[in-house]
């Protein structure tokens, strides 16, 4: 009886030969769903495989010209799609609602999070400050810690600058919070902070820097709360400032401390950088100022004395404000906050503050939140 003799080189070949013929055998596969979809002209297809939906429509926070949303049409394949565009260069959230329920693009790995629940995310390059271009590149951590002050394990991100793990240098720190409807995932994420810096930083245009961005929610969301529950400026300072700078290589002296944040997180650095002014030389205000400072129709009085009056002694303080190397302000005349940013820095005005105020086009979104970043970043550490 003959033997045959099966060399081990050539068994992955047949094995290759055995799964191309079934593949071959099976001509009704689909070819793989392609989604997002960016063009050269900056148009954008989003696309979802749903074969039993009824109805499929796209959703985004910042989106231009979708509103509530914007209907998805089905093809012949049971592929939803719609394309718009061009759009302005920059990152945008969205989701796909199918049937009434929220879904993330199951073709789409990249994500965002929000406050509570996650959204796809897309890049829609063309604007060299916010892409990722061939320079040096940092990293951004995801720190996992333990609160003292809330008693429980807490998460912040952190941005460290080209270099930092092969340097024995210190680097000034700069804490940059989110608003009320974020993370401390989103600045590096939809807010695009660490691919801003590096960019910045390659140009010469800013300091190498550590960016830290701290979750500003303790506790479940509340809307009309706005997150600014007391809770997270104690452990700021308790739990977070500590840490930092004993992990990580950044100087400790208030000329190296910056502190900015974004609406509900403009409101925290307030909190924030007022009561502990002579810890930051720079503090930035985007999109936001003192809640509460411009009465809402209808609103009950509030109770108890307001920020203008806690922080007398401090706003006097002539001492302090010579510290204040920047005191930045930025909001759009179509945000609803403007009144409220207008109001604060008259309030700072009038206590002799040096302050800087940039009232700039558009309204209440990512698109403006990354541009003022962008200018605030090269003021810093100089």
């Amino acid at each position: 009886m003959r033997k045959t003799l099966k060399s081990p080189v050539l068994a992955p070949f047949a094995a290759l030969a055995l799964v191309a013929s079934a593949v071959a055998q099976r001509p009704n596969v689909p070819a793989p769903v392609i989604s997002p979809e960016v063009t050269a002209d900056r148009q954008v297809t989003f696309r979802v495989l749903a074969p039993k939906a009824e109805s499929v429509r796209l959703a985004g926070s910042d989106l231009p010209g979708i509103g509530q949303g914007k209907d998805m049409a089905k093809g012949t394949n049971n592929v939803w799609e719609v394309t718009l565009g061009p759009l302005p260069p920059g990152s945008y959230r969205y989701h796909f609602n199918v049937d009434g329920v929220a879904v993330l693009d199951p073709r789409n790995p990249r994500t965002s999070e929000s406050n509570e629940n996650s959204w796809s995310l897309v890049h829609v390059p063309g604007a060299d400050w916010q892409d990722t271009l061939d320079v040096p590149h940092g990293a951004v951590a995801q720190v996992t810690y333990w609160s003292s002050t809330l008693k429980k394990f807490r998460r912040l991100h952190v941005y460290t600058p080209p270099g930092y793990e092969a340097g024995t240098e210190k680097y000034p720190v700069f804490y940059l919070l989110h608003g009320a409807f974020d993370s401390d995932n989103s600045w590096s994420t939809v807010g695009r902070a660490g691919i801003i810096l590096d960019n910045l930083i390659a140009a010469g245009k800013a300091k190498p820097m550590v960016v830290v961005m701290p979750h500003g929610h303790t506790g479940p969301f509340r809307m009309g709360g706005a997150g600014l529950s007391g809770e997270f400026e104690p452990e700021f300072v308790a739990d977070i400032l500590p840490l930092i700078e004993k992990r990580y290589r950044v100087h400790t002296d208030r000329t190296q401390r910056a502190l900015a944040g974004l609406s509900m997180g403009g409101g925290h650095t307030l909190n924030i950088g007022i009561p502990h002014l002579h810890k930051f030389a720079y503090l930035g205000v985007f999109s936001s100022g003192v809640f509460g400072i411009v009465p809402r129709p209808g609103a009950p009085a509030p109770q108890g004395p307001g920020f203008e009056e806690r922080h007398q002694a401090i706003l006097d303080d002539a001492k302090l404000k010579e510290g204040l190397k920047l005191f930045w302000f930025a909001t759009g005349k179509d945000d609803f906050l403007v009144e409220t940013t207008r109001a604060t820095v008259e309030m700072f005005k009038r206590h002799k503050f040096d302050v800087v105020y940039r009232e700039t086009d558009g309204a209440h979104t990512w698109d403006k939140w990354r541009e003022y970043l962008h200018e605030f970043a090269p003021q810093l550490f100089r």
